[in-house]
């Protein structure tokens, strides 16, 4: 069957280079839709025109091209590094891309500075810092550090260290911190503790457990008992990590083993990191845009990409076949590196062992992620139905938005507003709010985080959602743009009467169903009803109900924590009466960490020895 272009793109066609460049196909609204290279832009942008194409995705997208945009460049490493930025600025359709376009988190270490510090990062920047990752989680970056800060106690405050500070933060006084404000190390002692950590990182962990073992040994036989315990408790985190580093291979071996799997348009790509012959981690990624693919382009775009961002480019990379552009992609990677990088497709031994081992943890991965998927839309349909019925909606609350407020004694309240579509988080839609005009009243925080949000959405609504200048913007502002399905508000009956008057207040109490969920029981308050509503337990809408809830609180805690860190952390133990520094010692070391003192209950506070259970009280109302 044949093919005809539009007017426009036919002479498009007509009056293309033969030189290497990158194309922009482009969509009857002008959005780029795919971003791709060629050695000769003529004989490749008009193979998408032939009457035979290779793909069920060629022929879907050459429908959709309605102009075409060329640029040229002088060889094919400039097409290939110009591609890969396209494709990251405007994330086309058509084009494999990481799953999300997300950045992925990394260990940073802020090198350049005296005291570096160390901290988590979705960006890098060439400031002088290290990085270390990428991680996919980053709950397992902030698990690696809580591990290695006992072993590396580094800094994680602002102050400017000149050692001359007559007093130390609480992460001193329980050895999370080796105290360089105070004069307790000095600068190179610093940063030879720091330069260990970035040892250990990269997979060098010998020489770290057997000064940790000859230290621990030397104050035993000093008779320096509790010094002894420290080395001890420091071996103990330090086995933690490296038993789950396996070694590979030869000490010097720095490579990163790359293999993926697919099934009905889903790609799951492992990596595993070796360093120093040592695995000392391995992560997955997603993939978008595969579906009719080649297994080789689907292997060179992932490489391409995630190279590009790459904290570290190993010496070899090993993949499970050959991709077409390897030469080009070395020679990118050796000036990225500055010296030699290879990629190889090993065909025996150790290597070949590797590859495979990288393969099957893909095929894995992807199995059990495609069962989760399957069962969380599952359960995600159910619950929304149950809801429906339990809170009689017009229709399943496909939107759910909730809200929580958080503050300690009135102090830098923070509103938080989360969003749920067909029952999983979008977190681009998520809102914080700085609560401004009261103190300690939560009814008058959640009025105006209230007001705040359907007042955007007045104004959205009356103005700019009809402006076609504004398009782009609005786009960004769903949050803002879109009436949930269900609002649910933590709390109980009276968070539900300062809900009410804000709807009743914009209009809007017969558009935007509304119930309040009152923690002690479980239980929804609903307008119009006296009685609550129980969700029948262990069912997948009160679940659903719990997340959302859960997720409020979480992020408006996460706010409220930011808001008090620009305080001062030490001031938040200062500040309560009958607390002075050696019980703020006490506490601490009792409990391990602030958050920890803060979940635990007055009787439990006061049970420590040293703390009256008045003090214990005053703690606890201070820290909620």
């Amino acid at each position: 069957m044949s093919f005809t272009a539009p007017e426009n793109v036919q002479e498009i066609l007509k009056n293309l280079p033969t030189k290497p460049g990158v194309y922009l196909h482009k969509d009857k609204y002008g959005k780029v839709i795919y971003v791709g290279k060629a050695i000769n832009l003529r004989s490749r942008i008009r193979s998408y025109f032939h009457n035979n194409v290779d793909s069920i995705k060629t022929q879907r997208l050459r429908r959709d091209i309605y102009d075409i945009e060329i640029i040229t460049t002088d060889s094919e490493l400039e097409a290939l590094l110009l591609e890969n930025t396209l494709i990251k600025k405007y994330k086309p359709h058509y084009n494999v891309r990481l799953k999300d376009d997300k950045r992925y988190p990394y260990i940073r270490i802020h090198w350049a500075d005296d005291y570096p510090k160390v901290t988590v990062t979705r960006r890098m920047v060439r400031d002088g810092s290290r990085y270390f990752g990428p991680y996919t989680s980053v709950w397992a970056v902030h698990q690696t550090l809580d591990l290695l800060r006992k072993v590396f106690p580094y800094l994680t405050c602002d102050r400017s260290i000149n050692g001359q500070d007559t007093r130390a933060c609480l992460y001193y006084d329980i050895k999370l911190c080796s105290g360089p404000c105070i004069g307790a190390v000095n600068r190179d002692e610093y940063r030879a503790m720091i330069k260990g950590l970035m040892e250990f990182l990269n997979g060098k962990s010998e020489h770290i457990m057997v000064q940790l073992e000859t230290r621990m040994m030397k104050a035993a036989e000093n008779m320096q008992f509790e010094k002894a315990a420290e080395y001890r408790d420091q071996l103990k985190a330090v086995n933690r990590i490296v038993a789950k580093q396996k070694v590979i291979s030869a000490a010097n071996t720095d490579q990163d083993v790359i293999a993926f799997a697919r099934e009905k348009g889903d790609a799951c790509v492992q990596v595993f990191f070796i360093r120093h012959g040592k695995l000392i981690g391995r992560e997955y990624f997603l993939l978008d845009g595969t579906e009719g693919e080649s297994d080789e382009d689907v292997l060179q775009e992932f490489v391409t990409q995630f190279y590009d961002d790459a904290a570290h480019i190993p010496k070899e990379v090993l993949l499970p076949h050959e991709v077409a552009e390897a030469l080009v992609i070395e020679q990118w990677l050796r000036q990225k590196r500055s010296t030699k990088v290879t990629l190889k497709v090993p065909l025996r031994g150790v290597k070949k062992q590797l590859v495979d081992m990288a393969t099957n943890n893909a095929i894995d991965t992807l199995a059990t992620l495609r069962q989760q998927w399957a069962a969380d839309r599952s359960k995600h349909v159910e619950a929304m139905a149950e809801l429906q019925q339990a809170l009689d909606l017009p229709a399943p609350p496909a939107r759910i938005e909730c809200y929580d407020i958080s503050h300690t004694q009135g102090a830098q309240t923070v509103g938080s507003m989360v969003v749920f579509v067909q029952g999983v988080p979008k977190k681009s839609d998520y809102r914080r709010f700085n609560v401004r005009t009261v103190g300690n009243d939560d009814y008058g925080s959640m009025r105006e985080v209230l007001s705040r949000r359907f007042q955007r959405y007045k104004d959205y609504l009356g103005g700019e959602l009809h402006d076609p200048d504004q398009i782009g913007k609005i786009k960004k502002q769903t949050a803002w743009a879109l009436l949930p399905d269900l609002l649910i508000i933590d709390g109980g009956k009276g968070q539900l009467s300062v809900a009410i008057e804000v709807l009743e207040q914009f209009d809007l109490q017969d558009e935007v169903p509304l119930a309040a969920l009152a923690k002690q029981e479980e239980e929804l308050f609903v307008p119009g009803k006296s009685k609550s509503i129980l969700l029948p337990e262990r069912s997948q809408g009160l679940y659903l109900v719990q997340r959302v809830r859960d997720e409020a609180h979480r992020f408006a805690n996460e706010g409220h924590r930011k808001r008090r860190s620009k305080v001062g952390v030490a001031s938040i133990l200062d500040g309560i009466p009958g607390v002075g520094p050696k019980r703020r010692q006490t506490l601490l070391t009792h409990f391990g960490s602030l958050d920890d003192l803060r979940k635990a209950t007055a009787e439990e506070i006061g049970s420590v020895p040293g703390i009256p259970i008045q003090v214990a009280e005053s703690v606890k109302a201070h820290l909620e």
